[in-house]
């Protein structure tokens, strides 16, 4: 096999998380994935060495915690068949703060009521950080969930949203 790097930049305040208490959450990605993290607290950097799917697994774990997901929740990367994305809000709103907040929280919704109906009907999960939205789930699940996150940076209502949400869910027969 042939070892692969990688080097991630995430937020500096997400550094502590990624290393986790006593450094209980970079042993274990470690452990788990057996690939070797080299993080520089300095700049956010985070390299990673390692190979094949354990190497990818990784990557995405150490994104996912960047991105403002918990370890917990994170580590679901480890499991079979999920998946990690990452949507950019600057793609549909541009580099305008005040725009990109307004999209942030159609996303999250009045007392995050948005993304946990997202996650609840898709069986994602859903990250709200910086300018971005990352999704954790399966390929029926992060479509579904995908679909219905640009529709609300896109500007449709949240029932909307809903509606569709119902509707993917239900097979219709043809004759």
């Amino acid at each position: 096999m042939i070892i692969m790097e990688e080097m991630i930049k995430i937020p500096e305040e997400r550094i502590g998380v990624l290393i986790g208490p006593d450094g209980k959450t970079k042993s274990e990605i470690i452990k788990k994935t057996h690939c070797i993290l080299d993080i520089d607290s300095e700049e956010g950097e985070v390299s990673i060495f390692g190979e094949g799917e354990d190497f990818l697994k990784a990557q995405d774990i150490v994104k996912a915690i960047g991105r403002g997901f918990s370890p917990l929740r994170a580590f679901k990367l480890l499991e079979e068949g999920y998946l990690f994305k990452i949507l950019e809000i600057t793609s549909y709103v541009g580099r305008n703060k005040s725009a990109q907040q307004a999209k942030r929280g159609r996303v999250i919704g009045k007392n995050g009521d948005a993304r946990k109906e997202i996650e609840k009907k898709t069986g994602a999960l859903i990250s709200v950080y910086g300018k971005t939205v990352a999704i954790i789930a399966k390929p029926e699940g992060l479509e579904k969930a995908m679909e219905a996150v640009e529709m609300l940076l896109q500007g449709a209502a949240h029932e909307t949203v809903e509606n569709q949400l119902e509707s993917k869910g239900k097979t219709r027969f043809e004759l």
